[in-house]
């Protein structure tokens, strides 16, 4: 299993103990995946997920450019437009992912509207 998709998995199961519902998973809309898309009450929940085993070039959450946040907002409204959910409150997320080289969970931090759009 590739480290993205351990890193995936980590995050979903977090989230679904935090109470969120899984809407949907690796969806490709506008040149950009979206990791996750869960719900949280009434709330739509994109959730980018980052996943480094080495600090080599950085934190996991700092490799987040402003070009892909600027791709994932694209995608957001893509799959609200495409789901007919154009006025559902919504928000982008950030899953920050640590782990050992042998996939031991170091930490796993989650930032709610970490990129401060789509709050309504």
């Amino acid at each position: 299993m590739r480290l993205g998709e351990w890193g995936e998995r980590r995050a979903l199961s977090y989230l679904q103990g935090q109470g969120y519902r899984l809407l949907a998973q690796n969806v490709h809309i506008e040149h950009c995946e979206l990791d996750l898309v869960m719900e949280d009450r009434d709330m739509i929940v994109f959730v980018e997920v980052k996943t480094r085993t080495s600090s080599t070039f950085g934190a996991p959450e700092d490799s987040i450019s402003s070009r892909k946040r600027s791709r994932l907002q694209k995608a957001a409204w893509g799959f609200l437009e495409q789901n007919d959910k154009l006025h559902s409150p919504w928000r982008i997320d950030v899953i920050a992912i640590e782990a050992s080289k042998n996939r031991a969970l170091i930490r796993l931090d989650h930032y709610p509207g970490a990129f401060d759009v789509g709050l309504m």
